[in-house]
């Protein structure tokens, strides 16, 4: 759709939604923000553009009015598809797009897209560390600048302007911003995994599934999916896929696809086998990280990155900020970071990297998940659970029903900091592995693992 002079409605004045009005006004089109909030003014939207605007800005109830002459509207990832407002938009014919399919849009190059429960961050950053390594180092790179956007915390709206042909954009996409592509469409996707996630928003797992397999509807033959073996959800799910299959497996060895086999990984492809790296050459630990890197290959691979150039980037790569990230040790107690720990199944992963017994922080936002299996995955690892927030009687409950009775609650989050500390002994790990979002306490997941770190940064030594 040509842009210039459309009038596009924005629906959501938080930072995607500014960053896609900002980016219409770029394109020559004509934004209209709505904020259904009505605590908020017209000025306080108005201040967010921090450069000035000629946006025009709605508050409060949406009307039919306020969609005369809307040639478009622009839904922000947190703007449920199902509420009456949206209703309201596509009865009146308008289409509908969300944030990624925007940028997608205005922007140039070949996408790399990640999906998944757990593990798209850490995949995403080490895909575009692969591609930046191959766009400046080597030896007949494909791309000019690389960009990696998406829910990893720089907006795809953001840098869609700069990207050009020769421009590689790694993307982290989240199940919000796939309910809202129409014609996205990236050279390489994957799907890490498929857990139960954010049911409250989508209602049933059948629905998040579904939505999850949106990111590769627009790929043909000529691309590639990147998809878990273990995972039964997408192993069922790859022969519908038209794009070129690419299977990993961290437990079975695969005709094709990539495997590990004994302490290595191996890449087998039309009957050739190429070994990858042993496992002891990566610095990250956990056989979900082994899955992280072979979709990270898989992908950088597919689309012509030689291996040399993979393995040199795997050998220093590094875990990401908030993703089982060792903190310090104090008085020979051992702080992670896993505040990116934010449903039960990526917190599992958490418990599993432990090496020694644990004091664990738990609860926060209620998504409507089911913790049993979490903690039937402490098995005996972890000595006490101390919980906080709005899920603590729901976990409590949770743990006691699976026979775990150390559980200690907590009013503040610096609360259950300070009671870790105090049960922790030398030896112990705290960790921080929420199984839960961080949202009524905290903004996002970043803040509460910063916070964490600034905690233990206090301890003596």
């Amino acid at each position: 759709m040509d842009l210039k002079g459309k009038r596009v409605l924005v629906y959501g004045a938080g930072i995607s939604g500014i960053g896609s009005a900002r980016l219409l006004e770029q394109v020559g089109a004509l934004p209209v923000v709505y904020e259904g909030n009505g605590k908020l003014t017209e000025k306080d939207v108005l201040a967010k553009f921090q450069d000035g605007t000629k946006a025009e800005v709605v508050i409060g109830e949406m009307t039919g009015d306020v969609l005369k002459g809307v040639d478009l509207a622009v839904l922000s990832p947190g703007v449920p598809c199902d509420i009456p407002q949206v209703e309201m938009i596509r009865s009146a014919g308008i289409p509908i797009w969300g944030e990624v399919e925007l940028a997608y849009q205005c922007g140039r190059g070949m996408v790399l897209a990640i999906t998944g429960t757990n593990g798209k961050t850490t995949t995403t950053t080490l895909v575009g560390e692969i591609m930046r390594y191959h766009a400046t180092k080597g030896t007949k790179p494909r791309t000019d600048e690389v960009f990696v956007v998406g829910n990893i915390g720089t907006a795809y709206t953001g840098a869609a302007l700069d990207t050009t042909e020769h421009s590689a954009v790694v993307a982290e996409i989240s199940s919000f911003q796939l309910e809202t592509i129409d014609t996205f469409h990236p050279k390489a996707s994957a799907i890490t995994n498929i857990t139960p996630d954010h049911l409250n928003r989508h209602h049933t797992l059948e629905e998040y599934i579904r939505v999850k397999e949106e990111i590769c509807r627009n790929q043909t033959e000529e691309d590639f999916c990147v998809l878990n073996y273990e995972d039964p959800v997408l192993r069922d799910f790859a022969p519908r896929v038209k794009a070129k299959v690419i299977f990993f497996s961290s437990l079975n060895e695969l005709e094709e696809g990539l495997f590990i086999r004994k302490d290595r990984i191996i890449w087998r492809s039309n009957g050739e086998e190429t070994e990858v790296i042993r496992i002891k050459e990566l610095l990250l630990p956990g056989r979900h990280n082994y899955e992280n890197v072979m979709t990270a290959v898989a992908m950088t691979g597919a689309v012509g990155v030689p291996i040399e150039e993979i393995r040199a980037v795997l050998r220093s790569f590094t875990a990401v900020e908030h993703r089982i990230e060792y903190v310090a040790e104090k008085r020979g107690v051992v702080y992670y970071n896993d505040s990116k720990g934010t449903n039960p199944d990526a917190a599992i992963k958490g418990i599993q990297a432990m090496d020694r017994p644990t004091v664990l922080i738990g609860g926060g936002y209620d998504k409507d998940s089911d913790y049993d299996e979490w903690i039937r995955s402490f098995n005996g690892k972890v000595r006490y659970l101390v919980l906080v927030g709005q899920t603590k009687e729901k976990i409590a409950a949770a743990a006691k029903r699976c026979g775990f009775n150390n559980i200690i609650m907590a009013d503040t989050f610096e609360e259950a900091f300070q009671i870790c500390v105090e049960k922790a002994r030398p030896g112990d790990a705290v960790l921080l592995s929420p199984a839960c979002a961080s949202w009524g306490m905290f903004p996002n997941y970043e803040v509460r693992g910063r916070i964490f770190k600034a905690l233990v940064g206090r301890l003596k030594d």
